[in-house]
């Protein structure tokens, strides 16, 4: 008989102070003005007696690649987790703050700021929730499945064609203490966290935050994760009814209600088996236009937008153009950033791109960094040769630009003007992944 599962729980505010810069939309600083509801960082550790392991699901936009090795470093000095084995990962919130610089952008005079005294704290604090849940593990049991909620419900769906592939499933994981109380729920959903947009300038974590608000209340001694799926291409831009809190807490709660009758129906296990990989793939990077056609784009985008800003009340159509006005600013900026630093510099320490499977039993976890659309993670999904599989995006790193689709490149858009990857490089996260899945065994 396996040794008895053991979990360990711990959850830390992660919430910056005022003055503080909201992330998510660069071309419009925010400096933060006070806080709707709090920002948190919780951790779920897991030993079962040969694989230890641990995961970490923070309330921020983004968490690079150096900062996460960094973190990896003190924390397997701190517990004796091997380094390999922790995962971070980011709710990706558009009103949370920079969470350190974006290599592969922070020289393309974006504007945003990083506060470097909000900085340190969170390394501490990331450090601390680590510890805390190592040091006070229990016996536990562990179950995992899915349900379904999506724009039927008016939750969310494709932001660049709302008729198009959506990922709706609500993959839950519980964890029970043996004498049945929850005591960490883990629930991952594919959607953008951006019903509030770039007039708000409150600090919140968006939906996620109501969805733990929800769990929280039906199961108060457990510590709520959320993990964002793979959302490159997933928002809630034609199904939200606003971009009001009122409207990211009905989602969150919609959202936390569905994980809630996953859970009420879920099998546990003591003995659950554990496993943990990584690779490491580089990446294809793109070739950008030169820089008269660059600035040639961005001067045709700003007369469609202001143009649809002319013609259309529809707030919606008017976000869309400045959308394509973003993306070709961001491609030109790109495009000075090869002319300073070189092709090879340009990506910064983001690449070469980290691939993690956590093994459950028999579920898989598949971690990749960045911002992926929903074709890869759902790709991977299909192709392994387990049931129980779902992906996790902006793990681990950020990624120079979203995973995006050949399609999408072949249509153009504010995704594929932000990025310097190409399609190909989404096919190769997806290989690396199923190919790990498989090799790697309990």
């Amino acid at each position: 008989m396996n040794k008895n599962l053991k979990a360990g729980t711990a959850i830390v505010d992660i919430t910056p102070p005022p003055g503080v810069e909201l992330a998510g939309y660069p071309h419009h600083p925010r400096p933060n003005r006070g806080v709707h509801d709090p920002l948190y960082a919780s951790c779920l550790a897991l030993d079962d007696g040969q694989t230890r392991l641990a995961m970490i699901c923070t309330d921020l936009i983004v968490f690079p690649k150096p900062e996460v090795r960094a973190l990896r470093e003190k924390a397997s000095q701190a517990t004796g987790i091997p380094a390999e084995n922790i995962m971070v990962t980011c709710s990706h919130s558009h009103s949370a703050p920079w969470a350190s610089g974006i290599s592969f952008l922070d020289d393309t005079g974006q504007g945003w700021a990083v506060d470097a005294d909000y900085m340190a704290d969170l390394r501490r604090k990331l450090l601390a929730v680590i510890t805390e849940a190592w040091e006070n593990l229990f016996d536990a049991q562990i179950g995992i499945d899915k349900g379904f909620c999506g724009r039927e419900q008016g939750v969310g769906g494709n932001r660049r064609n709302p008729y198009e592939i959506a990922d709706p499933e609500v993959w839950t994981i519980g964890v029970q203490d043996m004498s049945g109380i929850l005591r960490a729920c883990l629930v991952k959903y594919t959607l953008h966290p951006t019903f509030l947009h770039s007039d708000n300038f409150l600090v919140s974590a968006d939906y996620p935050g109501a969805l733990r608000e929800y769990l929280g209340e039906k199961h108060p001694q457990a510590v709520v994760l959320f993990a964002q799926g793979c959302s490159g291409n997933q928002s809630p831009r034609y199904f939200r009814s606003g971009k009001t809190f009122e409207e990211a807490r009905r989602v969150g709660r919609a959202i936390g209600a569905e994980a809630e009758r996953v859970l009420a129906g879920l099998t546990y296990n003591p003995h659950a088996r554990l496993l943990c990989a990584s690779t490491e793939v580089d990446l294809e990077l793109r070739d950008l236009p030169s820089p008269e056609a660059a600035q040639a784009a961005v001067d045709e985008a700003r007369r469609h937008w202001e143009a649809v800003k002319s013609a259309s009340k529809v707030e919606r159509d008017i976000w869309n153009a400045e959308l394509l006005l973003l993306g070709a600013e961001d491609t030109l900026a790109l495009v000075k950033l090869q002319e300073s630093k070189g092709r090879e510099g340009m990506a910064g320490e983001e690449l070469p791109a980290e691939v993690q499977v956590i093994g459950m039993d028999d579920a898989r976890i598949v971690g990749l960094p960045g911002e992926i659309f929903v074709e890869f993670g759902l790709t991977i999904q299909y192709r392994v040769p387990f049931d129980k599989c779902f992906v996790i995006e902006l793990a681990n790193g950020v990624l120079p630009g979203y995973a995006c689709t050949t399609r999408a490149y072949s249509q153009g858009g504010y995704e594929t003007g932000a990025s310097l990857l190409t399609g190909r490089a989404g096919e190769q996260l997806a290989d690396a992944a199923v190919a790990l899945v498989k090799q790697a065994a309990i």
